[in-house]
């Protein structure tokens, strides 16, 4: 059932703790969504962009993830201007590695220089002294994997970065990563109706790395009028999307979702998923249904 037992929802998620030191509320949220189309300039409302970052805050929220290239930078710059100065527990993952030539264009560029001031900006963007997490957004074919997390790496030795995460890579590409330096996260897709990177996330289950899934709350033809997700949705009075949220909870206590919106209402909605408490059945139903 969907409970209210906590103002702060997002706390029934239970912890992780990245790398090691930085513990989070499992269920965090992506600021990709407070953009303008294709995730280029300014959100329609500014203020009620600000709005959702503060109430995911009060609702229990303590991991925020975003990239440089969400904007660009007005991800970020939002970000700051809602939250900062940050609370103690308050822990925002950034990503670097794509430039943006305008809406829905994204190229990677994973040059040493190009991640060193990119980084460089997030911090004076976030107005922070260390990234608690910083993400290659993508592995760039063109440039060597060492010279790209080599410096990654220099930037981490400099107190800048806290930890190192990926995204969108494959188990060998994240040996690889582990031979050249210390990897605390992988953020890939994955959702119930998804789960292509399932051997990434096994990867992950096994070194106790966080996975963070991107598109958490996809359900495809699961949803449909008669389908598995209708019948459990009802007998929990809960939304499909809030469902999927609790099925990747219960998968893995490595999963970190962040559902993304950039509305009140819809934040509410995602974060009392923490609350939903699937059944042993109903856990396997979905899994064998997507």
């Amino acid at each position: 059932m969907v409970t209210n037992i906590s103002e702060q929802p997002a706390k029934a998620s239970g912890t992780y703790r990245i790398g090691g030191d930085v513990t989070v509320n499992r269920l965090g949220y992506g600021a990709m969504q407070i953009t303008g189309p294709g995730v280029w300039g300014d959100p329609k409302d500014p203020a009620e962009a600000v709005r959702v970052l503060r109430r995911a805050v009060e609702l229990g929220v303590t991991f925020i993830d975003t990239a440089d290239s969400y904007g660009p930078f007005v991800s970020e710059l939002l970000i700051r201007e809602a939250l900062h100065p940050y609370a103690d527990d308050l822990v925002i993952a950034t990503k670097g590695g794509f430039t943006r030539s305008g809406p829905g264009d994204w190229r990677v560029v994973g040059r040493p220089e190009y991640l060193r001031q990119q980084c460089e900006l997030s911090l004076r963007h976030l107005g922070l002294d260390s990234i608690p997490l910083y993400q290659l957004h993508r592995i760039d074919p063109q440039v060597p994997l060492a010279d790209q997390l080599g410096e990654l790496a220099l930037l981490q030795q400099e107190g800048k970065i806290q930890h190192i995460g990926l995204s969108e890579v494959s188990v060998a590409q994240i040996e690889e990563s582990r031979a050249i330096t210390t990897i605390a996260s992988v953020q890939n897709l994955y959702n119930l109706a998804n789960r292509s990177a399932e051997d990434v996330l096994e990867y992950c289950e096994r070194n106790d790395l966080a996975f963070i899934p991107w598109f958490p709350i996809a359900t495809g033809e699961l949803a449909r009028p008669g389908g598995p997700l209708d019948a459990i949705s009802t007998a929990h009075g809960a939304s499909p999307a809030q469902l999927a949220l609790a099925w990747l909870l219960r998968r893995s206590p490595v999963l970190l979702p962040i559902p993304g919106t950039s509305s009140v209402a819809h934040l509410e909605e995602n974060v009392s998923a923490a609350d939903v408490r699937l059944t042993d059945d109903e856990f396997e139903a979905l899994a064998k249904a997507s």
